[in-house]
């Protein structure tokens, strides 16, 4: 072994300090591979791997193995190795079969893909890769599997690119024949990682090879599409691998479900719900748990009810998915006691609360005003044996910062971080949103730099909060520079943001300049909402410019739109105030609510 290598790989493995394991011990002593004969004549020591509950137990259960006469065999070792990682351990294992070097206990192929595997879910692809070239090197040929511990490793790295390189590179190459865990590992890496469409044109492609895909790839590609909202392209994906002879399952079908009841496309719902009747392919409790969820989004929490009871007519037991959307559809209507009432009952059930049902509940309570009940939930997540998230936090700051208790939420911001709970960018922005609130603009933007420096990239939800804090704080010239620097940082300002500034901009008195923007945001594809409208129309009624304010009237009419109180109030008053604007009369009628 080159001292290059193993200088390469020391750096590898300090750069990921976090995990202290040692695997490059085991590059500078000879490998011993096990040969068929190694197996053939060796009677096999019996190795009890159930006793086995703890880290220190697989450490004092290899230290026994390697004293044994004759040693175990390789399986036997890589038996062991594989009860760590079972464990989620896998720093450990890395530990582990360095002493197992140190010993020259046996490795062979199946050992390399099990270290590759710990390096992929330690976020250490580059490590894998190492291992997988040492071990090359020393006559360890590659199968399927190891190439497809790799593929998982980049994908969970975020190394797309890379990933789909060597994959073409396994069919241009021939390297190894992919199977199908393989195809569904790319395929599912590809959409997971947010490249659906990547996923669907490989799709295409290997339908033209050998490697047809299976009913998993069809259902990970129909699952990504509808998640992305292009449900129309799923169900024509649907009927496309019916035609190749490949049934959809209920994996494929929920996917389905669950992108047409985000769009409340209920008739086709129905459709597919009866389609899988025909098919006998019986429902499960997430198709269920999607419909629950579906109703209880929409404020029908009555027909989530229903569902609950065809369920029990079904005997398919409702499981915490199902309880925690339920929680969800009472929280949204503001029926804080009824989803109290759910969340007692799950225990009766034979579940417990998880984590997410504590969130729902705490941003239930936040949402209606009932920050104590919210607190006291919080407090109440450690003693049932549950650890705060970060959507925990975030929810309890955000309810702390809404009823005025900013020091309140700074606190729990710094238990936060002193729990090594790791923030988010909605962490970030719901505390930003929390000084701008307060007016802290300084403060705000310098919170601003201090969440870049951690390597958290701002949105343009967070240019929003900004932009709405300056123009509150008067800032109105400092507001209007941010929003023109946001396409130069890649970002396209939301409706929202638009219609922020162009109220400041209405509010000082600015109307042609408000105008003028009405028209950018239009040109940008971003289309005005009935607040944008108003704010124009407001704007143009107190500069006493009637007339002018008529094609706004009438675009928002043609829209949907509906005046709000202050714009109705405006509109009436010129009416009562003088008869030459009678002809208001008829617009008056069709955008002030019941008149």
């Amino acid at each position: 072994m080159r001292g290059t290598e193993i200088t390469l790989i020391r750096r590898a493995i300090t750069a990921a300090s976090s995990h202290h394991y040692c695997i490059f011990a085991f590059f500078c002593s000879n490998f011993h591979s096990v040969g068929h004969k190694d197996r053939s004549f060796s009677p096999k020591p019996r190795i009890d791997l159930s006793c086995i509950n703890e880290v220190d137990d697989a450490f004092f259960l290899f230290r026994q193995m390697v004293r044994m006469q004759p040693q175990p065999s390789v399986v036997e070792f890589n038996k062991l190795l594989q009860v760590v990682v079972k464990m989620k351990q896998y720093s450990v294992a890395l530990q582990l079969f360095d002493e197992m070097r140190q010993w020259g206990a046996p490795v062979n192929e199946y050992t390399m893909t099990i270290l590759i595997n710990c390096c992929c879910h330690l976020k250490r692809v580059d490590v894998g890769f190492a291992v997988f070239g040492i071990f090359f090197k020393h006559g360890y040929a590659a199968d399927i599997v190891t190439f497809t511990t790799l593929l998982k490793g980049l994908f969970l790295d975020g190394k797309v690119a890379e990933a789909e390189k060597l994959f073409k590179q396994l069919l241009s190459l021939r390297l190894c024949e992919p199977n199908d865990f393989t195809i569904v590992t790319v395929i599912n890496g590809l959409c997971k990682n947010g490249h659906v469409l990547a996923a669907h044109d490989l799709l295409c492609l290997l339908e033209k090879t050998i490697y047809k895909p299976n009913v998993m790839a069809y259902s990970a590609v129909i699952n990504g599409l509808c998640k992305t909202g292009m449900v129309d392209n799923a169900l024509e994906l649907k009927s496309r691998m019916i035609d190749k002879g490949i049934s959809p399952d209920v994996v494929t079908y929920n996917s389905m479900i669950q992108g047409l009841c985000d769009f409340g496309r209920w008739k086709e719902v129905k459709d597919l719900l009866n389609e899988m009747v025909n098919h006998k392919i019986s429902l499960t409790v997430v198709t269920f748990t999607v419909l629950v969820d579906a109703f209880c989004k929409e404020g029908n929490v009555k027909e989530a009810r229903e569902v609950l009871e065809i369920m029990k007519q079904q005997n398919i037991r409702h499981d915490i998915v199902t309880y925690n959307a339920l929680i969800d559809g009472y929280c949204l209507q503001g029926k804080m006691d009824k989803a109290k009432e759910v969340f007692d009952s799950i225990a009766s059930s034979g579940l417990k609360p998880c984590i997410i049902s504590y969130n729902s509940l705490i941003n239930g309570y936040c949402k209606n005003g009932k920050v104590d009940e919210a607190w006291r939930l919080f407090l109440e997540v450690s003693s049932k044996g549950l650890e705060h998230t970060k959507v925990t936090y975030s929810t309890m700051i955000h309810g702390l910062f809404s009823e005025g208790r900013i020091g309140d939420g700074w606190n729990l911001f710094k238990d936060m971080e002193a729990r090594h709970v790791r923030p988010d960018l909605h962490t970030y922005n719901v505390l930003l949103e929390g000084l701008c609130k307060t007016r802290q603009i300084a403060e705000a933007f310098s919170f601003l730099k201090t969440m870049e420096d951690k390597g958290v990239s701002p949105n343009i939800v967070t240019y929003g909060i900004l932009i709405s804090g300056l123009c509150k704080d008067g800032k109105l010239e400092d507001a209007k520079k941010l929003l023109n620097e946001l396409p130069s940082k890649g970002l396209q300002p939301l409706c929202q943001t638009y219609t922020i500034v162009i109220g400041s901009l209405c509010h000082e008195g600015f109307i042609e300049e408000a105008k003028d923007l009405l028209i950018k945001m239009k040109r940008s594809g971003c289309a005005p909402n009935s607040v944008t409208y108003n704010n124009i129309i407001q704007g143009l009624l107190k500069k006493k410019e009637v007339y002018k304010a008529m094609p706004f009237l009438e675009e928002m009419y043609k829209k949907g739109f509906l005046a709000d109180a202050s714009t109705s109030s405006m509109l009436i008053n010129k009416l009562q105030g003088s008869e030459k604007f009678g002809f208001l009369l008829d617009m008056i009628k069709k955008v002030v609510p019941k008149l």
